[in-house]
């Protein structure tokens, strides 16, 4: 259509090709064939031409060769951001500034691939001087260019350009070397885990431009909760994905990884209602955390100061009894706090007495052993009043809600009086002693360790129309009395066809193999979108660990595994969210 057109086409054919043609493409791209020509000849004169050095002015017109006209003006565009980051001295009060140009340069990235390569050589072009020296340009030059090529990589022989011009400001004496030796690294990284698919968080940016993340090979870090209560610090890189992360966590907590442990990784929502997000293997850490920081902004607009960070949480998802005898010490201590979770939140049968020496036990691990007020006159009764008071704290952790809401002073006086003489008898025991005996008898319970969903069967049923636990564990889904917990009815997984999110319900169907007449069943049950879509996934988890066992177990041929593991299209049908992505089996039932 155009002399640019053909241009463009010839140039794209030319590198393709393999060729180092050096009369076609942009001048930049000439110059960068010459150089590849002669590889990268330091001493050469084209180092030297102003094309391929710092500007303190504008572009006329991109560095590389771009397919369209709009893309051609956001590429200058582009140039006057990065001049403006550069420029523009870093003020710690006034850092949102670099914040915003350093996102919305590199969103424009990401929007548009096309521009990639544009970025990354108008960031080498800036962080070249002429003189003296070729001496390195601007400290925030190299700032940018660290963060840009922790995202994504130029092509060759744009990477060539990249890596030769690392190689050569690689210093550890300097401020700027150190950045550059940051660059190899990330580069080495990006490469080895493939491109992002979101531009740096605040926190991202933050620490790369207020200290030199030479300094640590993994230049990030965020706090990771358990069920205990506390918190382990987690280092990261740019490119560390969430199995990455679990395996630097479950080595320095003492866990196994999480095809055995059955934990994973949740994060809080960015809304702030009451819901977590399963995080799979193959997620960037850095990824979730700017997903999570631009659905906070979104949704909740007016609060944002930028103080809010995404709350990740470690535990226990998936329950394999096969897997109880090889549980580390840790595993089973937040076990035994998980299984608190849902014991006062009642959803654990167990009568008052029993949940009284459960709470005993808690007691006991969490704070030692109970200390009786002492008997001086003087100070006995600040010494009860403390007692009094951890009893209580005790209560309100490890109690029931439902058995001690409503209840009188005298009531709770009571309680915590029966409490202290179960936790005296507990004296002297360690916190090993008291986990086992908890475990042991929470263990008791069949469904210990499934995952309980409240559901309402849609009528007509043979279920009624009255408030049933859904449980899902290792061997199927189980519906449980909605008060006593009792079991109504199992299904195994083998015998689902089909299970998923229709219209507003949750619904299944069942191979029905015994009855003739009605050889399918199709039950609906009423339940809250988010919880549909977390029990489909967490269904679809354990019946493709069933498979993956099932292979591992036969060691099947290399083909056949590939197979047996094949995964289907996501399940976004489902109104999945943003983090959250499923498979699906290629054999059992399948995802609606």
């Amino acid at each position: 259509g155009s002399k640019h057109e053909k241009d463009t086409w010839l140039y794209h054919l030319t590198v393709a090709a393999g060729s180092n043609n050096v009369n076609v493409g942009s001048e930049f791209e000439q110059l960068v064939c010459k150089l590849l020509n002669i590889e990268g000849e330091p001493s050469s004169q084209i180092w030297r031409h102003p094309t391929l050095c710092h500007s303190k002015e504008g572009i006329i017109s991109p560095l590389t060769t771009l397919p369209s006209e709009a893309l051609q003006t956001e590429a200058i565009k582009l140039f006057k951001t990065c001049q403006l980051f550069i420029n523009a001295a870093v003020d710690s009060p006034a850092i949102d500034y670099h914040v915003s140009l350093a996102q919305s340069a590199l969103q424009i990235c990401l929007t548009h691939p096309e521009l990639q390569n544009e970025i990354c050589c108008q960031l080498i072009k800036q962080t070249r001087r002429r003189q003296p020296q070729n001496q390195p340009g601007p400290l925030q030059g190299w700032q940018l260019l660290a963060l840009c090529v922790g995202l994504f990589l130029p092509h060759h022989p744009f990477l060539w350009l990249l890596r030769l011009h690392l190689k050569r400001n690689a210093d550890s004496r300097t401020e700027f070397g150190k950045y550059a030796i940051y660059c190899q690294r990330c580069v080495e990284r990006t490469q080895q885990n493939g491109d992002r698919e979101a531009r740096p968080s605040r926190m991202e940016i933050l620490s790369t431009l207020l200290r030199n993340p030479y300094h640590h090979s993994l230049p990030f870090s965020i706090p990771v909760h358990f069920m205990n209560g506390i918190y382990q610090v987690v280092g990261f890189d740019a490119s560390t994905t969430v199995e990455e992360f679990l395996n630097t966590l479950n080595q320095d907590t003492g866990m196994r990884k999480p095809t055995q442990s059955g934990f994973a990784l949740f994060t809080d929502d960015p809304s702030g209602r009451d819901l977590e997000h399963c995080l799979q293997g193959n997620i960037k850490i850095c990824d979730i955390i700017s997903k999570w920081e631009q659905a906070s902004k979104e949704q909740q607009p007016g609060k944002w100061e930028g103080t809010r960070t995404v709350r990740l949480t470690y535990k226990n998802r998936l329950y394999f009894s096969v897997q109880a005898r090889g549980e580390t010490d840790r595993e089973k201590l937040l076990l035994m706090y998980q299984t608190n979770d849902q014991i006062i939140n009642g959803l654990f049968p167990l009568n008052k007495d029993l949940a009284l020496e459960m709470a005993a036990l808690l007691a006991q691990v969490e704070i030692g052993d109970f200390e009786r007020p002492f008997s001086t006159p003087a100070g006995h009764v600040t010494n009860q009043c403390k007692t009094n008071q951890t009893l209580k704290q005790v209560i309100e952790k490890f109690y029931p809600k439902r058995y001690r809401d409503g209840s009188s002073e005298e009531q709770l006086r009571q309680l915590c009086q029966r409490l202290s003489t179960r936790w005296m008898a507990l004296r002297g025991h360690s916190v090993a002693d008291c986990v086992r005996i908890y475990l042991t008898v929470a263990r008791k319970w069949p469904f210990f360790g499934a995952k309980l969903f409240l559901a309402k069967p849609v009528t007509p049923s043979a279920l009624g129309s009255t408030f049933t636990w859904l449980a899902i564990h290792e061997d199927g889904l189980s519906l449980l009395e909605y008060n006593s917990m009792r079991l109504i009815v199992s299904y195994v997984y083998k015998s689902l066809m089909t299970f998923g999110g229709h219209q507003d319900d949750f619904m299944i169907v069942i191979n029905n193999t015994h009855s003739k007449d009605k050889p399918t069943e199709k039950l609906l049950f009423a339940m809250a979108k988010p919880k549909i879509l977390e029990i489909t996934l967490l269904i679809a988890s354990y019946i493709n660990n069933f498979h993956q066992q099932k292979a591992t177990f036969h060691h099947l041929s290399a083909p056949a595994l590939l197979s047996a593991q094949t995964r289907g299209p996501e399940a976004r049908a489902m109104g999945s969210q943003p983090l959250l992505s499923s498979s699906r089996p290629t054999k059992g039932p399948t995802l609606l």
